[in-house]
């Protein structure tokens, strides 16, 4: 599950830095556009690169920005599914990997193991040793 996150993070930010130097040393038609869209997607892969290093570290905020990245990537499968051409397959890629790190995320190990509370649930006062 962390690994998924930082999957996707990592292609954020590849992808931002390949439009940033593009738009820096290539001939875009919009060299601030293309400047702009490479720092937005470098910041937006380092949320679910955050999230990922959470998760390995089993920290409980973690959980909340990892859930946000995959509901996100949802809608960019789908309109990658309704491309063309080599879009496609990239769409199937993105939705079983969303999809599949939705339901670990929901699994009730992963919320224990995060050690996340039901709301009106009593701590763990499990004072046997």
């Amino acid at each position: 599950m962390a690994g998924l996150n930082a999957i996707e993070g990592a292609a954020l930010v590849i992808g931002g830095i390949y439009m940033l130097v593009m738009g820096l040393l290539g001939r875009p038609d919009s060299p601030q556009q293309a400047e702009m869209g490479g720092l937005t997607l470098i910041a937006l892969g380092l949320i679910p690169l955050f999230a990922a290093r959470g998760l390995l570290l089993r920290r409980s905020w973690s959980r909340g920005p990892a859930l946000i990245t995959q509901i996100i990537a949802l809608p960019v499968a789908w309109t990658l599914l309704r491309s063309h051409g080599v879009l496609i397959p990239a769409g199937v890629v993105l939705a079983a990997m969303s999809l599949t790190a939705l339901y670990q995320l929901a699994r009730p190990a992963t919320i224990e193991a995060l050690g996340i509370r039901r709301p009106g649930a009593e701590p763990d006062t499990d004072t046997d040793a």
